[in-house]
């Protein structure tokens, strides 16, 4: 058994996010069993898609509870993309009902701008978190989606970034960190980001003095 694991669902390429994780020499499984997901240390929720087929997938397979019960359980886990919308209570893509872990809605890019929303962007981090230790504020990453997820609660949103307004590019709870981005796309500071989660909240090490 790995100690990561990363759901499959249908929405997305998951071996980049596998490939990702073995080039900094951290073991990851992929799987669509809730047994899977249950035996796991620390669980990695991609996606790319719409939010109905997603959802649909997600219950037919069972992996709506096992999600659940992994952040129930407060195992490190880390969504991106699709999978940072799925944690919010409702998409407005087809009037979706979400997985309700985090509060909050997901809404369309607004007009005025190019949707989809795909290339690099600059991330504004409004705190500190353990998964982007060494990362620089203001760094770019690479985004590609036509939604974005609205937390209810501002002190959820870890970073922001601008496209036709200013919204949450990454959020934060406890055991829990998301982002709309892909880090498997960003280069060296995408895979810093998965490297920090593995290091900083699997294993628990602490980070080098500066």
């Amino acid at each position: 058994m790995e100690p990561i694991v990363i759901i499959d669902y249908g929405a997305g390429n998951l071996r980049s996010v596998q490939k990702a994780f073995e080039h900094l020499g951290h073991g990851a499984m992929v799987t669509d069993d809730p047994r899977t997901v249950g035996l796991a240390q620390a669980v990695v929720f991609p996606g790319q898609g719409a939010s109905p087929p997603a959802m649909a997938a997600l219950k037919a397979k069972g992996m709506d509870g096992a999600v659940r019960e992994a952040i129930r359980a407060s195992k490190p886990f880390f969504g991106v993309c699709l999978g940072l919308q799925l944690l919010m209570d409702w998409s407005d893509e087809g009037d979706t009902p979400c997985l309700g872990i985090v509060e909050g809605r997901v809404k369309r890019l607004p007009q005025g701008v190019k949707v989809p929303h795909i290339g690099w962007n600059r991330v504004h981090l409004t705190g500190a978190h353990p998964v982007f230790d060494g990362v620089p504020d203001d760094s770019h990453f690479y985004f590609v989606h036509s939604y974005y997820a609205e937390p209810a609660d501002p002190s959820t949103v870890l970073g922001t970034t601008e496209y036709g307004l200013r919204f949450c590019s990454v959020a934060a709870s406890g055991n829990l960190v998301a982002t709309q981005f892909h880090p498997e796309k960003s280069g060296p500071v995408g895979l810093r980001l998965y490297d920090n989660f593995v290091r900083r909240l699997v294993y628990r090490e602490t980070a080098p003095a500066r």
